[in-house]
């Protein structure tokens, strides 16, 4: 009995699960003013889901777009491109073939493994044994709960010295569909533990600085993305409409909503109520105001792209410290592509992707924070946010040498 109540739990909850079949991800490459005038009108009338940009009020002439079209949308979708003489190339086919592919079959498995996405509650269970297994280097704190109530685990890798040390702030996982991120974060620590005496580099880092590694900054959205809906952006929260969620890389305050963000709940750039309307992003920007004495440096992980950004996203203007911060990127992507010649792009957020407001790569250079970078891991579109689990070890790997060279660098000029 009890096995057919079990059976039947996993079946309801498998029905539950966001379905796919026959959903498309085409990639659109207008030409004229009259091809981004026809995106935004699918924009804004039709129900598709922006992957690049992530909004539709962004789309400018030359620009890649990439969108995933439902499948009661596809056949008006494809009619309104191919009359408008628009370059389309199909990214993925059928997006739930795609999902599948993902995941090598691990959804329900509750084993750890640096080589698989793992689920929140099998990361959850990882911080805490990983921590109190190695007392001498890794210190977890809990930095807050979530809408949801989860617990934002923190942990601080590092030498114990008796004495504050300088840090670098990592998050990865503000966007619950990004899933590459939350693997990098738990790479990073494991790496981090492993080669500790015996790599000079990663020694002489973590005996002088400390890593404040934030595995999954958006818990409740990456659980989501789990157990209901792989394609989630968005926070949980509830707001007063019927519409779930915030852009929490819109919700900081850095030229909070003015650009590349919106105000409508039901958008998945939607910037919140407020600055730091989410207990996720205050919780987050909490922490960094108390430790900003010791934090010199924030890097966030997100994907895709393969970019490597700094500030400033909200506005066009160089950030003081531009010349520098360019030559950091540069170093760290030159450090990225001598593994396995993966090609990444840098520079300023708004020039070198699109302009966008609200993100924490610009509040926390506001902050007084100076090395400040945003991530954007594999792929360049063929996978997407379905970069499959053969990819995870090489992009954690050249992702680690960005990390270590940027990380050295502060070190170094502290």
């Amino acid at each position: 009995m009890k096995v057919l109540l079990l059976l039947g739990l996993v079946a309801v909850a498998l029905c539950e699960q966001t379905r796919f079949v026959g959903e498309k991800v085409f990639r659109l490459k207008p030409e004229t003013n009259e091809h981004v005038s026809i995106i935004k009108e699918l924009g804004r009338n039709v129900e598709v889901d922006f992957w690049k940009p992530d909004s539709v009020e962004i789309v400018t002439v030359g620009m890649n777009v990439d969108i995933h079209v439902p499948a009661a949308q596809l056949s008006m979708v494809s009619t309104i491109l191919h009359q408008s003489g628009m370059e389309v190339e199909v990214l993925i086919e059928d997006l739930q073939v795609a999902v599948d592919a993902q995941t090598d079959n691990n959804r329900f498995t509750k084993a750890h493994d640096y080589m698989k996405y793992n689920s929140w509650d099998t990361v959850n269970d990882w911080a805490i044994s990983i921590s109190a297994a190695n007392p001498e280097l890794i210190t977890r704190e809990v930095i807050g709960n979530t809408f949801e109530g989860r617990a934002m685990n923190l942990l601080r890798v590092g030498k114990k010295t008796g004495s504050a040390k300088p840090a670098v702030f990592m998050d990865c996982g503000f966007h619950a569909r990004e899933w590459i991120s939350p693997a990098f974060c738990q790479w990073f620590v494991q790496e981090a533990l492993s080669t500790y005496g015996s790599d000079a580099e990663m020694t002489n880092l973590l005996d002088k600085m400390d890593f404040l590694v934030l595995p999954i900054f958006n818990i409740d959205g990456y659980a989501y993305t789990w157990s209901n809906n792989r394609m989630w952006r968005k926070t949980r929260s509830k707001s007063s409409g019927s519409c779930v969620g915030t852009d929490p890389n819109r919700n900081f305050d850095a030229g909070w909503c003015t650009t590349g963000a919106s105000s409508n709940p039901c958008s998945d750039t939607y910037c919140g109520s407020r600055p730091e309307s989410e207990i996720e992003s205050k919780n987050l920007a909490n922490f960094i105001r108390s430790n900003k004495s010791i934090i010199k440096s924030y890097l966030t992980v997100h994907s895709y792209s393969q970019l490597l950004l700094f500030p400033y996203s909200y506005k066009y203007e160089l950030a003081a410290h531009h010349s520098e911060l360019l030559s950091v990127a540069k170093g760290a992507v030159a450090a990225l592509t001598s593994l396995y010649g993966t090609k990444y792009e840098y520079g300023p957020g708004a020039v070198t992707i699109y302009p966008a407001a609200g993100g924490s790569d610009d509040w926390a250079y506001d902050q007084g924070i100076k090395y400040s970078y945003t991530f954007e891991l594999r792929d360049t579109g063929r996978y997407g946010f379905l970069l499959p689990e053969s990819q995870i070890k090489p992009t954690c790997e050249e992702t680690m040498l960005a990390v270590k060279y940027i990380a050295s660098y502060v070190l170094k000029n502290l």
